[in-house]
């Protein structure tokens, strides 16, 4: 099953691509960005969603762009087809399709394809995470003050921005680095390979995470919600770390994210 999903998954990132680069000036004026940007997103759902009708006829599906609706079923795929909007909007090249499959409310299966650098992650349970073929696996940096780490900024629930500020504050300081990419599935990948140690974010939707967690999992990482519990699926949090530096940054989030009263 992973090759055939991986073959859907990068047609779909070969569609955007070509549709980005259609995209002309003219355009832009007779139609909104945003209105040129939905229509990538449903004809790449719509590519991904026909290839795995074909693969496993019997799932469900659970997307962002709803071109197909169909009852939770044992099996189904959480898919997000353009990860990363508005850097694909604004010709920024970081965005990722974003595959996961789900069978009785775990997540078995996953695929994350950066698009722009034709970086395929792939994972599954209890088999390990690979990209482009190669196993990977979690930095092994040990001090904090070498760590770098990533997040996403919410679009809602800003009662919470103050905690999360002071917690963006604690990583200027602490770490080697904040980065805020503006992709989920591609953070949890590069946590995956290494190149993050920690990455947070709340205000989160199941396609944002659902592959990406698995991957980032099965290369070692530490995944739950802020509070520590496993329902960061559909929970709208998530905090994955590297083992290394879990017990010390997860010390932070608790105290900035959990009833923070600055």
């Amino acid at each position: 099953m992973i090759i055939p999903v991986s073959e859907a998954v990068k047609a779909a990132g070969k569609f955007l691509r070509e549709y980005q680069s259609s995209i002309k000036p003219e355009m832009i004026e007779l139609k909104s960005l945003n209105s040129l940007v939905s229509e990538a997103d449903r004809k790449a759902e719509e590519i991904l969603v026909e290839s795995l009708q074909k693969i496993m006829p019997e799932a469900g599906f659970i997307t962002e762009e709803e071109t197909i609706k169909t009852d939770r079923l044992e099996h189904n795929w959480i898919i997000d087809p353009l990860d990363g909007t508005t850097n694909y909007l604004h010709g920024i090249p970081t965005y990722a399709v974003s595959v996961a499959l789900e069978y009785r409310g775990e997540i078995i299966k996953g695929w994350v394809y950066e698009v722009c650098r034709d970086e395929l992650f792939t994972a599954e349970k209890n088999k390990g995470s690979f990209l482009n073929g190669q196993k990977i696996s979690v930095s092994g940096r040990t001090r904090l003050e070498d760590c770098l780490m990533a997040t996403g900024f919410p679009y809602y629930d800003f009662e919470r921005i103050p905690g999360f500020l002071k917690l963006i504050s604690e990583c200027f300081t602490k770490t080697r680095g904040l980065r805020r990419i503006g992709t989920a599935a591609t953070d949890l990948a590069y946590m995956a390979a290494g190149r993050f140690d920690a990455y947070f974010e709340y205000g989160l939707s199941p396609w944002d995470v659902a592959a990406g967690s698995l991957i980032a999992s099965e290369a070692g990482a530490i995944v739950s919600t802020f509070s520590g519990t496993n329902d960061y699926i559909f929970g709208e949090e998530i905090l994955v770390v590297q083992p290394n530096i879990a017990d010390e940054f997860s010390e932070l989030i608790r105290k900035y994210m959990l009833n923070y009263q600055g």
